[in-house]
């Protein structure tokens, strides 16, 4: 049986986070914490803290760190503690890697490892822009890397229907990835201080990722 541990995901969008959180859910019975989806989640079901969310970032605003804490800190009482945790897109900043520090200690817990998904800015520019979807299962496809084996119909569940997300254009990428090196790559100094940073290649194919994040996991 593995070992529980207590990781963080770390690169910019499109590095292949969300990827390799979910081969380690499958694998070793981890759970993810994405606040993006937490929070979208929330908004979805119409709770409280969804409806307040909505409004917030309707108007632009940035999510207040101490809710999103007190949200987060919800969904690991949740969980058992012999499930480990992948925490994918938090924190971001600074204040966030203080208040996940609480949150861990408060609850018995502590971070083992930081994981950084390193990218080229290019070839991940190429690799987000390229993206499309499923519109029915969610199956995901790229114009170069994996188009469906017969054009114009998913693998997986037949539909023709497929979407790509507004966003996934060259300028916002190249904006996320500037927001990522200003306000994320920050975090990475108080972590390395604490010996628990370890890089992976995140432009390997997703296969050979997989196995370097397994080897700095350990059994």
């Amino acid at each position: 049986m593995s070992k529980t541990l207590n990781i963080i995901l770390l690169g910019p969008p499109g590095a292949g986070k969300g990827t390799q959180a979910g081969l380690l859910v499958d694998t070793r019975g981890m759970v993810q914490l994405s606040t993006g989806d937490i929070l979208r989640a929330a908004v979805k079901a119409g709770t409280p803290v969804g409806k307040m969310a909505d409004e917030i970032m309707k108007a632009g605003k940035l999510f207040p760190d101490e809710l999103m804490a007190e949200i987060l800190g919800e969904h690991m009482d949740a969980i058992p503690l012999e499930k480990g945790l992948i925490f994918d897109g938090y924190p971001r900043t600074a204040p966030q890697v203080e208040l996940l520090d609480g949150l861990l200690a408060s609850r018995g817990r502590k971070l083992d490892h930081v994981v950084e998904l390193v990218v080229d800015e290019d070839a991940l520019v190429e690799r987000i822009v390229g993206r499309f979807t499923c519109a029915s299962c969610g199956e995901g496809y790229h114009d170069t890397f994996k188009q469906p084996a017969r054009p114009g119909v998913c693998d997986k569940c037949g539909s023709t229907e497929f979407k790509r997300r507004p966003d996934d254009n060259e300028e916002t990428v190249r904006t996320r990835m500037a927001e990522y090196r200003a306000k994320t790559e920050p975090i990475l100094p108080i972590y390395q201080a604490r010996g628990l940073v370890s890089r992976v290649d995140g432009m390997a194919d997703i296969d050979d990722v997989t196995k370097a994040i397994a080897d700095i996991l350990g059994a």
